[in-house]
């Protein structure tokens, strides 16, 4: 069997001998691949590999499936250092270097990368408790920081928290596999996991005990989850269920408003005089201004006008209607966008609409300034049907040049072609019609292509899914 580049030991040149880190770090990483490819344990590679991790100084709770990567940690305080940037590259690392202490280095990352890497992608199959997956979060978190980010960033799709990713494709001296290059592909299979993990998971049972419930973390798998569930639940159930809502709807609106606030500020308004107060003197210029009427006899400037900072900004009255396909495949989409219409809902003249379908229309403005609150309204699932959203949305534009309409759908139809053509009035009339494949944490998501083709001849290509993009696309309007 040929060994994978930079996985394995490299191969020795005619006449070599195998070096002997090479053989232990083989024996560590053909233990990671068979216990990941099947459960059940190989009695040689579990009793070379314990070997290798007590000769090299190791607790041998590294090479136990079912203890944690935090509970290592906790045991031993000394390996947190290790495990952050664990597969990171250096950026000037000699790959040819062969020194014996770096190989021993080598052996002992294997060590390390294979406990997190074992631990994150073997999750077994039949029911999960909500303590496993509470540890199975924990140990995601710490391949995100064993890759250079902060946990939490991939399964979220922010993944440029990286600490520098070298173009070689390897890590440290070359031997240390370098996952770094696959942080795009990881995020969504990351959730994709935890995603599974929370369906196995007996959630009635679990948010019916306090204790249990208390023990899970929110994330956007047990937000669907929830939101799927929340007509069966009652009681202590529904109320835990609705904290957990509430404490996942409060994280992301923390990030969401720190990137509005960033994009939102309006260009100076030089048309409004300056307000002649003191926290806006222009020193400078002041001093600048009056520079001819500085006396050198008596060392002193007499000042004629002082001078202010220009502090308004422009901001115009808009209107700001959001149109949301709550179908099953967009409810990334729907929670991003319930937070992101209640934060701008909250900016000064900006009036929100806020709309949500499937095959029927539910106008959810009165609550936008709760997205909370929304999202309970929300009935996750169903069909898709534009049009009764369209119907919706029409009567709420007024002034079609001072209105935005933001529309989020993979734009899988029942009804496309009257669809399209409502929408593409819209767009004629001066309204700014902004077509979204998706919102999601990673980008991810898939657009009918026959509305793709469309909307880029309409001259309103689909904006790619990215939050971040909609919040960009929106200041240049919204300011």
């Amino acid at each position: 069997m040929n060994e994978p580049e930079n996985t394995l030991a490299r191969p020795a040149g005619p006449g070599a001998e195998a070096d002997p880190q090479d053989n232990r770090r083989q024996v560590l990483y053909w233990r990671l691949l068979a216990r990941l490819f099947d459960p059940e344990e190989q009695a040689s590679l579990e009793s070379a590999s314990l070997a290798v991790v007590e000769d090299i100084g190791l607790p041998p709770a590294l090479l136990d499936p079912g203890a944690s990567v935090d509970s290592v940690v906790q045991r031993h305080p000394e390996l947190a250092a290790e495990f952050d940037g664990l597969m990171v590259p250096e950026p000037d690392a000699d790959t040819d270097v062969d020194d014996t202490r770096d190989r021993q280095a080598e052996v002992r990352r294997a060590a390390l990368v294979s406990k997190v890497l074992l631990n994150v992608f073997s999750t077994g199959t039949g029911a999960v408790s909500a303590g496993q997956l509470a540890r199975w979060q924990s140990d995601a978190g710490w391949l995100e920081r064993a890759l250079g980010c902060t946990p939490g960033d991939l399964r979220g799709g922010r993944t440029g928290a990286g600490r520098g990713v070298g173009p070689t494709g390897t890590g440290g001296n070359g031997a240390t596999p370098d996952l770094s290059r696959l942080i795009p592909q990881l995020g969504p299979e990351l959730g994709a996991l935890e995603g599974d993990l929370v369906k196995r998971m007996h959630l009635r049972e679990v948010l019916a005990d306090p204790a249990l419930a208390a023990r899970l973390t929110p994330s956007m798998s047990l937000i669907e989850q929830l939101l799927r569930d929340k007509n069966n639940l009652s009681g202590v159930a529904l109320a835990n269920a609705k904290s957990l809502i509430r404490r996942f709807v409060d994280e992301v609106a923390e990030v969401l408003r720190t990137q509005v606030e960033k994009a939102t500020v309006g260009a100076i308004d030089r048309s409004v005089p300056p307000k002649r107060v003191f926290r806006n003197l222009d020193l400078d210029r002041t001093i600048w201004k009056n520079l001819t009427n500085y006396s050198p006899e008596e060392e002193r400037l007499y000042v004629d006008r002082l001078y202010y900072r220009h502090t308004a900004r422009k901001t115009t009255p808009q209107r700001l209607v959001v149109v949301v396909d709550q179908s099953g495949s967009m409810v990334d989409s729907m929670v991003n966008c319930t937070i992101l219409a209640s934060i701008f809902a909250g900016l000064p003249k900006v009036d929100v609409h806020l709309i949500a379908y499937d095959t029927q229309a539910l106008d959810l403005t009165p609550w936008v300034h709760d997205p909370f609150e929304t999202l309970l309204r929300t009935n996750l699932g169903g069909g898709t049907d534009g049009t009764v959203a369209m119907a919706l949305a029409q009567p709420k534009i007024a002034e079609p040049r001072n209105t935005v309409v933001v529309w989020i759908s993979d734009f899988y139809e029942w009804r496309g072609e009257p669809l399209y053509e409502s929408m593409a009035a819209l767009h004629r009339s001066g309204v700014k019609f902004i077509p979204v494949g998706s919102v999601t944490s990673s980008g991810r998501g898939s657009v009918n292509p026959w509305f793709r083709e469309r909307f880029k001849d309409l001259g309103t290509p689909v904006l790619s899914g990215h939050i971040r993009k909609l919040v960009h696309e929106l200041k240049t309007f919204l300011t």
